[in-house]
């Protein structure tokens, strides 16, 4: 039984680092991953902090071999992949610390770690300490957000806590309810916001309009967001009435 749940998770974890690298050029450029910080965060919640980090690990490898993807491949995925893992576990089962787990650990340590690597190793000139530090921050958020959603939607569902004790990993509830979904509303609104933004930088769309277009969206979403928290709040109390 032990040896076929061993199995099953080898199997998971091939079948995350195919997809992995598959998705990872979506939204990429140097320094930007969106798609490989998802991953991340999904394999850290399924399969715990070590199988994410080799799953980041792997995927790393491939790209730089097969895509000719500096080293920021890795450095730009491995730190978080563990610190993800861990912060879901600390917390309880908290997705949000699963993707602050991510967002440290690529946004920050993996970030700063880059610029060495990038210089000695790659011999990349004019970067400082800080250089990576916005775009892999910008790539977490936009990833983390996906994640965040899918997996708020698999747990509310009560797919992934069977799904986490099917692999034999810890499996936790997240009870956050409310705020969780209110977040979730709140994130595709960065997610929006983010793209735009980046995609006016790539092709060089100069034009105020899309600013407004960004901001707008973002707002919408955080309305959204806030009206949502406030009717479920409404719909709470009116249920504590009815029952008193």
């Amino acid at each position: 039984m032990n040896n076929s749940k061993g199995l099953l998770k080898l199997v998971v974890l091939s079948m995350l680092t195919a997809l992995g690298v598959v998705i990872s050029p979506i939204l990429r450029f140097e320094g930007m991953c969106p798609m490989a910080h998802f991953i991340n965060i999904i394999c850290s919640v399924l399969l715990g902090p070590w199988y994410s980090l080799l799953c980041a690990t792997l995927i790393g490898i491939i790209r730089m071999v097969t895509m000719g993807i500096p080293p920021i491949a890795l450095t730009g995925a491995i730190f978080g992949a563990y610190l993800s893992g861990v912060f879901y576990r600390m917390s309880k089962g908290k997705i949000l610390f699963a993707v602050l787990g991510e967002i440290v650990g690529t946004g920050i340590i993996g970030a700063v770690l880059s610029y060495p690597v990038m210089t000695v190793f790659w011999g990349k000139e004019g970067l400082s300490w800080l250089f990576y530090v916005p775009s892999f921050i910008c790539g977490t958020l936009i990833g983390g957000s996906i994640a965040f959603v899918f997996l708020r939607r698999l747990s509310k569902a009560g797919i992934l806590p069977k799904l986490q004790t099917m692999l034999s990993s810890k499996s936790y509830t997240d009870n956050s309810g409310v705020i969780s979904d209110t977040v979730s509303i709140a994130a595709l609104g960065v997610i929006c916001w983010l793209v735009v933004e980046i995609l006016t930088g790539i092709f060089k769309m100069t034009s105020p309009v899309w600013s407004y277009v960004s901001w707008s969206l973002l707002a919408m979403f955080v309305v959204a967001a806030l009206a949502y928290f406030q009717y479920q709040q409404r719909k709470k109390k009116n249920n504590e009435i009815r029952h008193n």
